[in-house]
């Protein structure tokens, strides 16, 4: 387990190995970014409003990086964003966090998680009022890539990419972790090409009954049960994807009943079924990504909030594509492709009015803003990209 470092005696997390390589979901895809403006500043930047899921005035921005690749930034990047024209200004850098590769906020939009993807993994909580490291705890495996927070708000789940394993900690009152309840290492014949297991995202379903780990190394989906007593996990279902799929992320649609997943390596996406008295999914057939044309990895879907449109990066082909969502999600039908105005868009998300949707483009170390027009599900650029180092995670609030 890992030790606990308090607040009080606290000023930076223990430094992390680099982050793992050889796959296009490591550091080493990227490439040395190109140098350009990251926000600089102090550390302890005034504290943005609490988010109220409304347009008013300028909203906070939190970006991920890699600070241990050539290039990267030097911590989590702090910027606020026009909710209205969606221009983005820094506001400074949170240093003291390793390799925030990927982050996540409480539901009470009080702490901010974020993992230190490293050899040696840990996730880390930051208070948002006064930006103060509440300590770090391991994940118990090697490099961490995602992370993510029950609907309880009482536990924080992530993904051990490289030991292909998925982390459960507790969350106190004040949005600190405590030591790890417990750890579960994927088992099952890698897919062709891998070496063995791969945990890419872990999250829960929307109807709160079961979590999901998505494996790209053994092309499988794990479906858990949590005990919100005591933060065990007991396995109650797999899917598997064809061989060498490489599934990396699963988004659900607002209804429940529906996912769609993004298959790296075979350059494909599925729209699967979801039984939430089971937690079993049933993955269906491959799909288009809109980008068949050279190499590309499709890395992560969102669905908008009314459950009309769903958006799809696609990393190498260097687009978004916007799909319908019909059947009350049971199918997506391809609209087209989006230019992102960047470099291997490796996470996109929306505001949460939905109305802007942010792409952090790891290779180009930016961050594309488009507007999105809630009829037809339209993007359009909003202002030149946002510069900031190996941009691999952008989160509006």
């Amino acid at each position: 387990m890992g030790a606990v470092t308090t607040a009080a005696a606290m000023t930076a997390v223990p430094a992390c190995s680099p982050a793992p390589s050889g796959s296009p979901s490591g550091p080493s895809a990227s490439g040395p970014a190109p140098a350009g403006g990251s926000a600089t500043g102090p550390a302890t930047a005034p504290a943005f409003p609490e988010s109220t899921g409304q347009p008013s005035g300028p909203r906070p921005l939190y970006l991920g990086t890699y600070t241990s690749a050539e290039g990267g930034g030097t911590g989590i990047g702090l910027a606020v964003y026009d909710p209205a024209t969606g221009a983005v200004t820094g506001r400074g850098t949170l240093t003291g966090v390793t390799d925030p590769s990927y982050l996540a906020v409480h539901p009470d939009g009080r702490t901010l998680y974020a993992v230190c993807e490293g050899q040696d993994g840990k996730v880390t909580a930051i208070r948002l009022a006064d930006r103060r490291i509440l300590g770090a705890r391991s994940t118990g495996g090697a490099g961490p890539c995602h992370l993510s927070v029950h609907p309880t708000g009482r536990w924080l789940l992530s993904a051990n990419y490289t030991s292909g394993s998925v982390a459960v900690h507790p969350i106190d009152d004040s949005g600190a972790l405590g030591e790890r309840t417990d750890l579960v290492t994927h088992s099952g014949p890698p897919g062709p090409g891998q070496q063995g297991p791969h945990a890419h995202q872990v999250v829960t379903s929307p109807d709160g009954g079961h979590v999901l780990a998505v494996d790209l190394g053994t092309d499988t989906v794990h479906t858990y049960r949590l005990d919100t007593r005591t933060g065990r996990l007991t396995e109650v279902a797999r899917a598997r994807t064809r061989p060498g799929a490489g599934p990396r992320h699963l988004t659900f649609h607002p209804g429940g009943r529906f996912a769609y997943l993004a298959n790296e390596v075979d350059n494909t996406i599925a729209v699967c079924t979801y039984a939430p008295d089971t937690g079993r999914l049933t993955i269906g057939e491959p799909q288009s990504t809109g980008a068949e044309e050279g190499t590309n990895f499709p890395a992560q879907f969102l669905v908008t909030g009314d459950g009309r449109f769903a958006y799809l990066a696609n990393r190498g082909h260097n687009s978004l594509a916007r799909y319908a969502v019909e059947a009350d999600g049971a199918r997506l039908r391809l609209l087209g492709t989006t230019p992102v105005a960047g470099d291997f868009p490796r996470q996109i998300a929306l505001s949460p009015d939905g109305g802007l949707l942010f792409a952090a483009n790891q290779r180009s170390g930016t961050v594309s803003v488009f507007r999105v027009d809630r009829a037809s599900g339209a993007l359009r650029r909003a202002g030149e990209p946002y510069a900031s180092p190996l941009a691999v995670c952008a989160l509006p609030l």
